[in-house]
């Protein structure tokens, strides 16, 4: 598969972008070789600037649940974007955003916009800090919850990408303040909390991690941390960034019967416009200015392009709920393929998979937390996204991120994707 413009543009990006990208795992450092270009994307497909097709499992990192280019999103789009693409005041798609999200996630009785998932996740951390008034948080090895400084601790995807492990520009005082305990560990919780009593503010998860590959929460990991956070009057932050609006309509808390205190979206909410939001129960959210003390501001926020594209596309998701279980179907089924011509294979594996979210380690024992994420064959995997890539499937670029199915993808194309892998394990057997 030639990609000579691919290879031209990226020469030509690393003369005035850092790197040639604009976000540092699109540069293939960790499997290698240079990125791919992409000139457009509909439905399932991306088509790069050299008129290659690939199967998409990336869904933007997780918002295009219903496909590229969805022709209800674009018509809106079009539409708004005639009045004007930001105003810096208030409009009405705003409150129907709001009221649309509350009605569709339990738990969530106030919310406000923002422009990125890290900006939601650093403002639902200041707001909790404010609420309790305390400082520290606890996160835990391998989440990732975007790259304000005090993320990024152990923050998993990128920054192991890069093996990163502190990051200069990141204060010694801001690195104190957060606390990391390895994932699925409860005890290792409990005792954190016990060593820094009535000092901490907040603990904020990943309820399905996507940043070490898809990691599944242990049976009570998420319940004993509910119970950690009422006993000691922390605040429960879950990072629905990557699973709000996938895992069901009403996100992991729904999906796995658990209520958070406060919960961050991102780009999926603008159906992949640049995008987010944070919010959570009243008590905590009366906190945030203007009603309280805990400034947060955003020239772009309730952006109504924004609100538009992600209004279109919950709803659809809100009044269409079957999505949600043709997009599993269809994840079972590529797992189920996968195991098969792997199991055929005889190398030990792992797939971890819950809704449509998936993940293929090269590993001899379960990948539960960080630390056996990263024990698993990294190499194994980097010949594999080469091989995908050069015959038209296009997965994540690292060993430490999760796929994302959308429901335009056809069985033919997950037949053709197992095919694929059948034919990867044929010659690296």
């Amino acid at each position: 598969m030639k990609r000579t413009k691919s290879d031209k543009f990226f020469k030509r990006a690393q003369q005035h972008i850092p790197g040639g990208v604009n976000s540092p795992v699109r540069a293939f450092k960790s499997v290698g070789g240079e990125p791919v270009f992409i000139k457009k994307a509909k439905g399932a497909y991306l088509y790069d600037v050299d008129g290659n097709k690939y199967i998409d499992y990336i869904a933007s990192w997780g918002p295009m649940i219903l496909g590229h280019a969805h022709k209800p999103v674009i018509k809106a789009i079009k539409k708004y974007a005639e009045y004007s693409t930001s105003y810096g005041a208030p409009t009405k798609l705003e409150i129907e955003m709001a009221e649309l999200i509350c009605s569709m996630v339990p738990n969530v009785d106030l919310i406000r916009m923002v422009s990125s998932g890290t900006e939601a996740c650093m403002s639902a951390v200041r707001l909790a800090r404010g609420y309790a008034g305390k400082n520290k948080i606890i996160k835990f090895e391998g989440n990732y919850h975007g790259h304000a400084d005090a993320f990024l601790v152990k923050a998993g995807s990128g920054v192991a990408t890069f093996n990163i492990q502190s990051v200069p520009g990141v204060t010694g005082g801001v690195s104190n303040d957060t606390l990391t305990v390895p994932y699925n560990d409860l005890e290792a919780v409990k005792q954190k909390v016990a060593e820094h009593k009535n000092e901490i503010a907040a603990i904020i998860i990943e309820p399905v991690a996507g940043n070490m590959g898809c990691i599944l929460p242990k049976p009570g990991f998420l319940e004993g941390l509910r119970k950690i956070c009422d006993e000691e009057n922390i605040v429960f932050i879950f990072d629905e960034v990557m699973t709000g609006f996938r895992m069901s309509a009403g996100g992991a808390q729904q999906m796995l019967g658990i209520n958070a205190d406060l919960v961050t979206y991102g780009k999926v909410i603008g159906g992949g416009l640049p995008v987010g939001a944070f919010g959570g129960k009243r008590k905590i959210m009366e906190h945030i200015a203007p009603l309280g003390n805990v400034y947060q501001a955003g020239t772009l926020s309730g952006n109504p392009l924004a609100m538009i594209a992600g209004y279109t596309t919950l709803k659809e998701l809100k009044d269409n709920q079957s999505i949600y279980k043709e997009l599993e179907e269809k994840t079972i089924y590529l797992r189920d393929g996968m195991k098969k011509v792997l199991d055929a294979n005889g190398r030990p594996y792992v797939i971890n998979q819950l809704g449509s979210m998936i993940s293929l380690h090269y590993s001899e024992q379960p990948v539960v937390d960080f630390a056996s994420a990263s024990k698993a064959d990294i190499q194994m995997f980097n010949k594999l996204f080469h091989y995908m890539l050069n015959n038209g499937i296009y997965l994540p670029p690292s060993a430490y991120e999760s796929w994302f199915l959308n429901n335009a993808l056809t069985y033919e194309d997950l037949d053709n994707t197992i095919s694929v892998l059948k034919d990867f394990l044929i010659e690296h057997s």
